[in-house]
Protein backbone atom coordinates (compact mmCIF):
# COMPACT_ATOMS: atom_id res chain seq x y z
CA UNK A 1 0.00 0.00 0.00
CA UNK A 2 1.51 3.46 -0.96
CA UNK A 3 1.13 6.15 2.14
CA UNK A 4 -0.40 9.58 0.94
CA UNK A 5 3.04 10.94 2.17
CA UNK A 6 4.84 9.55 -0.72
CA UNK A 7 3.10 11.05 -3.23
CA UNK A 8 3.69 14.53 -4.51
CA UNK A 9 0.57 16.52 -6.07
CA UNK A 10 1.29 18.76 -9.51
CA UNK A 11 -1.23 20.75 -11.10
CA UNK A 12 -0.59 21.09 -14.73
CA UNK A 13 -1.16 24.69 -15.43
CA UNK A 14 1.55 25.62 -18.17
CA UNK A 15 -0.07 25.51 -21.09
CA UNK A 16 -0.86 28.58 -23.50
CA UNK A 17 -4.51 28.16 -23.55
CA UNK A 18 -4.71 28.60 -26.98
CA UNK A 19 -8.18 27.49 -27.53
CA UNK A 20 -9.01 30.11 -24.89
CA UNK A 21 -7.76 32.93 -26.56
CA UNK A 22 -4.45 32.83 -25.11
CA UNK A 23 -5.52 33.31 -21.46
CA UNK A 24 -4.13 32.08 -18.55
CA UNK A 25 -6.39 29.02 -18.52
CA UNK A 26 -5.62 28.49 -14.54
CA UNK A 27 -6.72 31.87 -13.49
CA UNK A 28 -10.35 31.75 -14.87
CA UNK A 29 -12.65 32.61 -12.40
CA UNK A 30 -14.96 29.14 -11.98
CA UNK A 31 -18.08 29.55 -9.20
CA UNK A 32 -15.64 32.46 -7.28
CA UNK A 33 -12.26 30.80 -7.12
CA UNK A 34 -9.60 30.74 -9.88
CA UNK A 35 -9.71 26.75 -12.07
CA UNK A 36 -6.29 26.10 -10.26
CA UNK A 37 -7.01 27.04 -6.91
CA UNK A 38 -10.17 24.38 -6.94
CA UNK A 39 -7.35 22.11 -7.58
CA UNK A 40 -5.25 23.10 -5.00
CA UNK A 41 -8.16 22.32 -2.65
CA UNK A 42 -9.25 19.13 -4.08
CA UNK A 43 -6.07 17.27 -4.76
CA UNK A 44 -4.39 18.80 -1.66
CA UNK A 45 -6.45 16.49 0.65
CA UNK A 46 -5.14 13.29 -1.29
CA UNK A 47 -1.31 14.02 -1.40
CA UNK A 48 1.27 14.31 1.34
CA UNK A 49 2.42 17.75 -0.73
CA UNK A 50 2.22 19.84 -3.51
CA UNK A 51 3.14 22.30 -6.63
CA UNK A 52 1.98 23.77 -9.72
CA UNK A 53 3.91 23.88 -13.14
CA UNK A 54 2.60 27.35 -14.61
CA UNK A 55 5.07 29.30 -17.20
CA UNK A 56 2.83 32.69 -16.67
CA UNK A 57 2.04 35.23 -14.05
CA UNK A 58 4.24 33.23 -11.23
CA UNK A 59 2.81 35.15 -8.58
CA UNK A 60 -0.39 34.64 -8.90
CA UNK A 61 0.45 31.20 -8.30
CA UNK A 62 2.59 31.52 -5.29
CA UNK A 63 -0.28 33.25 -3.96
CA UNK A 64 -2.34 29.91 -3.77
CA UNK A 65 0.56 29.03 -1.09
CA UNK A 66 2.48 26.17 -2.94
CA UNK A 67 5.62 25.85 -5.03
CA UNK A 68 5.76 26.71 -8.39
CA UNK A 69 7.67 26.04 -10.90
CA UNK A 70 8.04 26.91 -14.82
CA UNK A 71 8.95 24.23 -17.53
CA UNK A 72 12.19 23.43 -17.73
CA UNK A 73 11.90 23.10 -21.69
CA UNK A 74 11.18 26.07 -23.85
CA UNK A 75 8.78 26.88 -25.86
CA UNK A 76 5.14 25.48 -24.03
CA UNK A 77 6.03 21.61 -25.07
CA UNK A 78 2.87 20.33 -23.84
CA UNK A 79 2.02 17.89 -21.23
CA UNK A 80 5.47 16.11 -20.77
CA UNK A 81 6.97 18.92 -20.28
CA UNK A 82 5.05 19.83 -16.89
CA UNK A 83 5.51 15.87 -16.04
CA UNK A 84 9.57 16.33 -16.30
CA UNK A 85 9.42 19.55 -14.25
CA UNK A 86 7.22 17.66 -11.87
CA UNK A 87 9.74 15.06 -11.22
CA UNK A 88 12.37 17.23 -11.24
CA UNK A 89 10.94 18.80 -8.11
CA UNK A 90 9.14 15.45 -6.77
CA UNK A 91 11.34 15.03 -3.43
CA UNK A 92 8.96 11.41 -2.59
CA UNK A 93 8.54 8.09 -4.91
CA UNK A 94 5.93 9.28 -6.55
CA UNK A 95 4.08 12.37 -8.35
CA UNK A 96 0.46 12.34 -9.03
CA UNK A 97 -0.59 14.92 -12.17
CA UNK A 98 -3.87 16.79 -12.83
CA UNK A 99 -4.89 19.34 -15.11
CA UNK A 100 -5.72 22.99 -14.01
CA UNK A 101 -9.01 23.14 -16.09
CA UNK A 102 -10.67 20.19 -14.77
CA UNK A 103 -12.14 21.29 -11.47
CA UNK A 104 -14.70 18.44 -10.57
CA UNK A 105 -12.18 15.51 -10.94
CA UNK A 106 -12.65 12.66 -8.19
CA UNK A 107 -12.05 12.96 -4.41
CA UNK A 108 -10.74 9.55 -4.32
CA UNK A 109 -8.73 9.57 -7.54
CA UNK A 110 -5.12 9.48 -6.10
CA UNK A 111 -6.20 6.49 -3.96
CA UNK A 112 -7.72 4.30 -6.35
CA UNK A 113 -4.76 5.13 -8.59
CA UNK A 114 -2.15 4.20 -6.08
CA UNK A 115 -4.34 0.87 -4.59
CA UNK A 116 -4.00 -0.20 -8.89
CA UNK A 117 -0.33 0.80 -9.14
CA UNK A 118 0.78 -1.33 -6.65
CA UNK A 119 -1.73 -4.01 -6.99
CA UNK A 120 -0.65 -4.58 -10.72
CA UNK A 121 2.92 -4.13 -9.98
CA UNK A 122 2.84 -1.17 -12.51
CA UNK A 123 4.93 2.09 -13.42
CA UNK A 124 2.51 4.09 -14.12
CA UNK A 125 -1.65 4.64 -13.08
CA UNK A 126 -3.96 6.28 -15.38
CA UNK A 127 -7.47 7.33 -14.61
CA UNK A 128 -10.26 6.19 -17.66
CA UNK A 129 -13.62 7.37 -17.66
CA UNK A 130 -16.57 5.57 -19.38
CA UNK A 131 -18.48 8.00 -21.90
CA UNK A 132 -20.89 7.34 -24.15
CA UNK A 133 -20.17 7.68 -27.98
CA UNK A 134 -23.52 6.94 -29.68
CA UNK A 135 -25.21 3.86 -28.71
CA UNK A 136 -22.33 2.40 -26.79
CA UNK A 137 -20.30 2.83 -23.79
CA UNK A 138 -16.53 3.40 -23.99
CA UNK A 139 -13.14 3.87 -22.28
CA UNK A 140 -11.76 7.25 -22.42
CA UNK A 141 -8.31 7.83 -21.14
CA UNK A 142 -7.44 10.45 -19.34
CA UNK A 143 -3.79 10.69 -19.55
CA UNK A 144 -2.82 13.79 -17.29
CA UNK A 145 -4.62 12.15 -14.49
CA UNK A 146 -1.67 10.16 -13.76
CA UNK A 147 0.77 8.42 -11.14
CA UNK A 148 4.26 7.61 -11.74
CA UNK A 149 6.97 6.39 -10.24
CA UNK A 150 9.71 8.81 -9.67
CA UNK A 151 12.40 6.78 -11.06
CA UNK A 152 11.16 7.24 -14.43
CA UNK A 153 12.43 10.75 -14.40
CA UNK A 154 15.54 9.44 -16.77
CA UNK A 155 13.17 7.48 -19.26
CA UNK A 156 11.43 11.05 -19.43
CA UNK A 157 14.27 13.10 -20.11
CA UNK A 158 15.73 10.59 -22.62
CA UNK A 159 12.56 10.22 -24.36
CA UNK A 160 12.18 14.38 -24.50
CA UNK A 161 15.95 15.37 -25.39
CA UNK A 162 15.21 13.04 -28.28
CA UNK A 163 12.23 15.62 -29.41
CA UNK A 164 9.67 13.36 -28.79
CA UNK A 165 6.62 15.24 -26.99
CA UNK A 166 3.35 12.37 -26.69
CA UNK A 167 2.22 10.91 -23.50
CA UNK A 168 0.53 7.92 -24.71
CA UNK A 169 4.31 6.84 -26.74
CA UNK A 170 5.86 7.90 -23.70
CA UNK A 171 3.68 5.51 -20.97
CA UNK A 172 3.50 2.65 -23.78
CA UNK A 173 7.43 2.16 -23.02
CA UNK A 174 6.23 1.05 -19.37
CA UNK A 175 3.90 -0.96 -17.55
CA UNK A 176 1.00 1.17 -17.23
CA UNK A 177 -2.74 0.39 -15.65
CA UNK A 178 -5.98 1.78 -16.38
CA UNK A 179 -8.11 2.66 -13.62
CA UNK A 180 -11.62 3.49 -14.79
CA UNK A 181 -13.85 5.83 -13.33
CA UNK A 182 -17.38 5.71 -13.43
CA UNK A 183 -19.05 9.08 -13.59
CA UNK A 184 -16.65 10.63 -16.92
CA UNK A 185 -18.47 14.34 -16.34
CA UNK A 186 -15.79 14.40 -13.27
CA UNK A 187 -13.02 14.96 -15.96
CA UNK A 188 -14.99 17.78 -17.92
CA UNK A 189 -12.62 20.03 -18.50
CA UNK A 190 -12.73 23.69 -20.01
CA UNK A 191 -10.03 23.84 -23.05
CA UNK A 192 -12.79 26.79 -24.36
CA UNK A 193 -14.72 29.93 -22.77
CA UNK A 194 -17.62 28.19 -23.56
CA UNK A 195 -16.75 24.75 -21.92
CA UNK A 196 -16.16 26.87 -18.92
CA UNK A 197 -19.47 28.60 -19.12
CA UNK A 198 -20.42 25.22 -18.88
CA UNK A 199 -18.69 24.01 -16.54
CA UNK A 200 -20.18 26.92 -14.31
CA UNK A 201 -23.55 25.45 -14.68
CA UNK A 202 -22.50 22.01 -13.70
CA UNK A 203 -22.39 20.08 -10.35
Amino acid sequence: MIEIEAITGLILAGGRGSRMGGVDKGLQNHQGMSLAMHAVLRLGGQVGSLMINANRNLGAYESMGVPVWPDSLADYAGPLAGFLTGLEHCETPYLVTVPCDSPNFPDDLVQRLAQALSAEDAEIAMAASYEMQGDAQRLQVQPVFCLMKSELIESLVRFTQSGQRKIDKWTAMHRCVLVPFDDGEAFANANTLEELQQLQSGP
